[in-house]
């Protein structure tokens, strides 16, 4: 009885000491080979715990630990404490990421798990020809002529007939309003007349015809925060165990799919039926239309209306998203600098013709403040705050940095923009100026400095329109009101702390509460 006690005994002595050697081994002889820091790492769990704890201030923590690095770039560890991606601020590395090795760093398997539910086989999340194919099409729509018609029809009519109006009663009647709200259903009903030829009205003070839309807005949000959100799970296999057993947050994005496929499918058939009218090459859905008549036999028709179903979700997350968040913390910041409203109304006012608060194409071009004070606010609150690739190959970044086969590779957009390195020591602060030159003329940066807008190859074909879009919408607001934040907006205090969610785009947590004051 004793010798199996004491074997018992020397079994278990053994166990723990190979696991002890097993986590030197991975924790400590690991780490000791790795020339890129690491943030706070453990055994087994790597930076599980860390992750968790920071999990509310996700991007400043990752800024924050950036920052502390030689070259603004740091190693990522899994469970084991092993080594599986890396995240950079430098621009150095973020060119080899998007341009110099371009061919290396794909958005690969790993960002199609996280989004397939919601994006399908969408432009964002593909590689390869069936990238080059959508992106290919879809440029033909955003060129200056396209750009122009864009900005004097569509976003005029908006801006003019749906939220000038809004605000106009809610200074009459001293409301508060949630501005992300409304530049969210703004961004919404825009994105779908240019890119689908449809209206949805979500901003119609009528309101009468807006319930599938807002249903299908409140639907694509909730999934794609829930997408999001499997990004950041510290393991992965939870997330893939609930949507086999279809149960809590997985649950919730099955049915909030089907809204969003019932929408999709309802224009696709709607535009369809409208095939033969005279007007069926004048939006980006009906290119891509023309496309799939050529690509899919009519058999298979269930095919077609998937692939333009994920062109239509793709372009919903771009126009909508993107746009309106970032006009939400450009209000929030200039509300809390005055000295700024002040430049932007006065370059307002000098233009030669203002055709009762709305501006045209030819008007936006000239406001080189507006674009610079918008720019700025892009650097410290870009709409998509981190981005992913997946490395193909071993690699080498310029700084130095090993990059495995298989390991993601993230830039942050975020951090970069908080780099003193890369901005100089008043990065943290908003200062238009530095984007213009001694005349007063907007200069635009390298883009690898500002990766706002992505960059090279996959460099967004919207920019400029999302540009000349946020400063009608910018000038026309500040044209005719006097905003001010309900909680004062962003202050150098504030600017420390923003207060952010955490979702695929940088959404302003609770809302932008604001009151208006018609200006006289």
């Amino acid at each position: 009885m004793e010798f199996f006690y004491n074997l018992t005994l020397s079994t278990s002595i053994c166990t723990i000491a190979t696991i002890i050697l097993f986590i030197f081994f991975f924790f400590f002889v690991n780490r000791a080979k790795t020339r890129t820091p690491i943030p706070s790492s453990y055994p087994l769990v790597g930076n599980i715990i860390a992750l968790l704890l920071n999990y509310h201030r996700f991007h400043d923590w990752v800024t924050d630990m950036i920052s502390t690095t030689p070259s603004n770039t740091l190693q990522v560890n899994g469970l084991l404490n092993i080594p599986n991606g890396i995240c950079t601020a430098n621009p150095l590395n973020i060119e080899h990421l998007l341009r110099s090795n371009f061919s290396n760093y794909i958005k690969g398997s790993r960002f199609h798990d996280f989004l397939h539910d919601i994006l399908g086989d969408g432009i964002f999340i593909v590689d390869s020809d069936l990238w080059l194919t959508q992106r290919k099409i879809a440029s033909y729509e955003f060129n200056t002529r396209s750009l122009r018609s864009f900005i004097d029809e569509t976003v005029q009519f908006e801006i003019s007939y749906r939220l000038l109006p809004l605000l106009e009663i809610a200074s009459e009647k001293n409301e508060i309003i949630d501005l992300q709200d409304v530049l969210k259903r703004f961004a919404f009903d825009n994105i779908c007349k240019l890119a689908f030829g449809d209206d949805p009205a979500c901003l119609d003070l009528d309101q009468k015809s807006i319930h599938s839309s807002s249903s299908f807005v409140n639907a694509f949000d909730e999934a794609v925060e829930i997408c999001f959100s499997r990004s950041l799970s510290p393991i992965h296999l939870i997330w893939k165990i609930k949507r086999y057993m279809n149960v809590g947050s997985e649950k919730r994005l099955k049915e909030a799919v089907k809204v969003i496929n019932d929408y999709a499918m309802k224009i696709i058939r709607n535009r369809e039926e409208m095939s033969s009218n005279t007007d069926h090459h004048q939006d980006l859905l009906s290119r891509f239309m023309c496309c799939s008549d050529d690509n899919f036999e009519s058999r298979d028709l269930n095919q077609k209306r998937k692939f333009l179903r994920d062109i239509i979700i793709s372009f919903v997350l771009a126009g909508k998203d993107s746009t309106s968040t970032a006009l939400t913390w450009f209000f929030w910041v200039i509300s809390a600098n005055p000295d700024c409203i002040s430049r932007i109304y006065t370059e307002l006012t000098q233009l030669p013709q203002i055709r009762s608060g709305v501006f045209n194409y030819e008007d936006l071009k000239k406001l080189n403040y507006l674009h610079a004070a918008i720019s700025e606010s892009l650097r410290l609150f870009p709409p998509v705050p981190i981005n992913s690739r997946l490395s193909v190959n071993n690699d080498v970044l310029p700084d130095g940095t090993h990059v495995k086969a298989g390991w993601f590779a993230d830039y942050s957009a975020y951090a970069i923009g908080r780099m003193e390195s890369v901005w100089g020591p008043d990065c943290k602060e908003f200062k238009p100026d530095r984007w213009l030159d001694k005349d007063g003329v907007f200069q635009p940066l390298d883009q690898f400095r500002f990766p706002v807008f992505h960059a090279g190859p996959r460099i967004c074909l919207g920019r400029e329109m999302a540009y000349m879009q946020m400063k009608s919408i910018a000038a026309s607001v500040i044209y005719g009101f006097e905003i001010e934040a309900v909680d004062g907006g962003g202050d150098v205090e504030k600017m420390k702390n923003p207060p952010y969610m955490l979702s695929l785009v940088l959404k302003m947590k609770g809302g932008l509460p604001v009151s208006l004051k018609r200006r006289r």
